[in-house]
């Protein structure tokens, strides 16, 4: 059995994990790490594990994960590069929910995270997590880094039809609106019921840590310089992510077209949807690892729509992160997510 640990346990990330991580065959829970929560039990902090997940969390030491196999480290950015290193000296294989290692460059983190990065020598050598593009590179990561919710919700519909030169790399147009839950479990005023009800609002517009991390990743993937406006929005729900994209196309196509080119980069992905015909739902892939991908083409106005959605809880951290540990440990990808 493969021993896996979590640092951030008592997280929302955390609980995913540790529901995922619970029914998994492969896989024992080792040590939860929570430090706000230390010397609390499990179904203390989370009632719909009793029965499930035995045992308390702890205050972190990197000694204490002498026996793990693998750790999953679920903390804010700007955390995680304060003890990575030491777990990779240690010879652990890390699973980073943060965004403190997607991004190549260090100035650039520290203009769009707000502080600098400590850990720079590590990030040319992390492997980014989206298993549709990057399968080969996972198997053989010590670091990995888990992609954002927003940035999985954007490049995967993105991705094919920007390497076929379906559309233009340049003009495109991306809004996504998320639950509330994609910005942790710490108190906020901003995010209490009473001021998200009933309401959406915009945050970030223009300044948001994704935007680099999907400009980088469909820049690599295309091989072509890409631009685009990002738009993220507070939604008032609990979980979920529905992103709307404005794509200007590149040639005159059709739908099937579209739905072939999806077809072949996508058909065997156990994880991605797609159709011509339905339009995605938040409600559908809710709870799931699933990102469902729908399409119209806009002839008049040139122009593609495409819309997603996805768990940003899941596909949009645990269960990606999950799906990234099977597939760095050579088990079934789908293993402990469907």
């Amino acid at each position: 059995m493969t021993k896996a640990s979590i640092i951030g346990a008592s997280g929302y990330s955390g609980l995913e994990l540790l529901r995922i991580l619970s029914r998994h065959s492969h896989v024992t829970l080792e040590k939860l790490f929570a430090n706000t929560s230390a010397g609390k039990q499990v179904d203390e902090v989370f009632p719909v594990l009793k029965t499930r997940v035995s045992g308390a969390f702890e205050p972190y030491s990197a000694e204490a994960t002498c026996t793990s196999d693998v750790v999953f480290v679920a903390l804010p950015s700007g955390e995680a590069m304060n003890i990575v290193p030491e777990l990779l000296n240690r010879g652990k294989k890390v699973i980073d929910l943060s965004g403190d290692f997607r991004l190549r460059d260090a100035a650039q983190y520290e203009q769009f995270y707000k502080h600098p990065h400590h850990a720079t020598t590590l990030l040319s050598k992390s492997v980014y997590g989206l298993p549709e593009w990057n399968r080969e590179q996972i198997k053989t990561a010590t670091l990995l880094a888990n992609p954002g919710c927003y940035p999985t919700s954007a490049i995967l519909p993105l991705a094919p039809l920007l390497k076929e030169g379906i559309i233009e790399s340049k003009g495109i147009t991306i809004s996504s609106l998320s639950g509330v839950s994609g910005a942790g479990r710490s108190s906020s005023a901003d995010l209490s019921f009473i001021e998200v009800n009933e309401s959406v609002k915009a945050y970030k517009v223009g300044v948001h840590q994704h935007t680099p991390e999907m400009k980088q990743l469909l820049e690599a993937i295309s091989s072509r310089e890409v631009s685009f406006t990002f738009v993220p929005h507070l939604l008032p729900i609990t979980r979920g992510i529905y992103t709307s994209i404005y794509a200007p196309l590149a040639k005159p196509v059709d739908a099937e077209t579209i739905l072939q080119t999806y077809r072949s980069y996508y058909a065997q992905e156990p994880f991605v949807r797609f159709s011509s015909t339905s339009i995605p739902e938040i409600k559908n892939v809710a709870n799931t690892n699933f990102i469902d991908i729908g399409f119209r083409v806009d002839p008049e106005n040139n122009q593609l729509i495409i819309l997603s959605a996805i768990d940003n809880l899941i596909k949009g951290a645990a269960g990606q992160a999950v799906q990234n540990m099977n597939i760095m440990f050579g088990f079934d990808e789908t293993e402990g997510l469907l």
